[in-house]
């Protein structure tokens, strides 16, 4: 893993963290959760606070994730909200952070001047042993808490501030007039700085989970739809009366669910020929083609020449594989009709030529399941799925790992949202 992280493919985009104010916070935050304080002088966070320095030095990466439920999360600065989410057991995660972060805003921003805030993802399980734990997830509260007590104290001073106003002689109450002063020089004026976040319940929608080998979990007026490996304790028998559940090794009902709910951009020209979709999927898949037939070739120089090259000279093995000619039939087809017959393509390949649909509220759950079944295109694995990316980038050979991180630097860090935004549509 040096590589991708000598190359911000894993743990890219975090927040240093190297002032020691910052860092005793970080501690009080960690004692709190009954763990050992870092010794670190210097660490990187991403937006719920979780470090991968700190996890190597506890010898644990679920330190903010025991259970894989009820995610911790420590906030340092508001600034977090800019940040990835890098350790998650939950595809939501990312999500829920930033309505916390953005909706409490202004109490943040203040709280973070002097304190740090921590706390849990709290839902209504304790521990995943079945999917109707998971099922059971309607919403989740943040549960907010200050290292040096702030948000204590500023409830404390809002309360002796009313007092003050409802009651005719409060203010003869010297003590407590001395309280609300002591109380003020820590919480600055509760009127003016809103110390509470009061927005910390949110709807837990649809989201992949890494239990049970990964399984989707999709939310519709009628049903909820769970696709998952068979094997996971509760499929077909949790709440069969409200619930549809598809296998995800089998590629024609999955497909069948996105498209009859509507989160399948069907491959029409409007879309295919500007995006250059089907030309992306053929060359990835020549590409894993090219290292599937000898891993220990040198790609440095693999660009579209030597590629075409190289497909004249292994014509036998492409046609074999049957990936690339099909795509230049579907562009062939798409040239001639403007769309793609898909009842007359096989199940597994219709994955192939089609996106989530753009405006779809679940576009990048729907991007990460097609990236499932087309595990070739490793560019779109590690956008959506780089849980799966992690996975498979484990069993390349160096040759081809070497390759790929440069495809990765040059095709997608160099401009991520113009490449989501070209080739799946989405708007940041």
């Amino acid at each position: 893993m040096n590589l991708l992280r000598d190359s911000q493919l894993i743990y890219g985009r975090l927040l240093t963290v190297e002032e020691p104010h910052l860092i005793a916070r970080y501690n009080k935050a960690l004692m709190a959760f009954g763990l050992a304080p870092t010794k670190l002088e210097s660490f990187e966070i991403d937006r719920t606070g979780f470090s991968p320095q700190v996890a190597e030095e506890l010898g644990d990466y679920g330190y903010l994730d025991p259970n894989g439920i009820n995610r911790r999360f420590i906030v340092l600065t508001p600034s977090q909200i800019e940040l990835p989410v890098v350790h998650t057991a939950f595809s939501n995660t990312s999500q829920l952070m930033f309505e916390f972060l953005s909706r409490n805003r202004r109490a943040i921003d203040a709280l973070t001047i002097k304190d740090v805030i921590y706390g849990e993802i709290e839902d209504s399980v304790a521990r995943v042993d079945d999917i109707e734990d998971l099922l059971s997830i309607h919403q989740v509260e943040f549960k907010v808490l200050s290292a040096e007590d702030v948000l204590g104290k500023a409830a404390e001073l809002g309360r002796l501030a009313d007092r003050l106003k409802r009651e005719p002689d409060a203010w003869r109450d010297k003590a407590m007039l001395e309280q609300m002063v002591e109380l003020a020089k820590l919480c600055g004026d509760i009127r003016e700085n809103a110390l509470v976040p009061d927005q910390v319940i949110f709807r837990h929608n649809a989201f992949w989970t890494s239990h049970f080998g990964g399984l989707y979990v999709f939310v519709d007026p009628d049903v909820t739809t769970v696709i998952s490996d068979p094997s996971a304790p509760g499929f077909r028998r949790s709440r069969p009366w409200q619930v549809s559940y598809l296998s995800i090794h089998d590629p024609d009902s999955v497909f069948q669910f996105l498209l009859s709910t509507g989160r399948l951009d069907l491959p029409r020209a409007s879309w295919i020929e500007t995006s250059g979709y089907l030309e992306h999927r053929a060359d990835m898949a020549i590409r894993t083609l090219v290292c599937r037939n000898d891993p220990t070739v040198d790609l440095s120089h693999a660009d579209k020449v030597w590629l075409q090259t190289w497909i004249h000279g292994h014509a036998n093995l492409v046609n074999s594989d049957g990936v690339f000619p099909f795509l230049n039939a579907m562009k062939r087809q798409v040239g001639r009709t403007g769309r793609i017959d898909l009842d007359e393509i096989e199940p597994a390949r219709r994955f192939l030529v089609v996106r989530a649909k753009p405006e779809h509220p679940d576009a990048w759950l729907t991007n990460m399941l097609i990236a499932d079944f087309v595990p070739d295109d490793f560019i779109s694995r590690y956008v959506f799925n780089k849980q799966a990316f992690y996975r498979d980038y484990e069993t390349f050979e160096p040759n081809w790992r070497r390759h790929v991180v440069e495809m990765l630097k040059t095709a997608y860090l160099s401009d991520k949202a113009g490449l989501r935004r070209k080739l799946y549509g989405l708007t940041d």
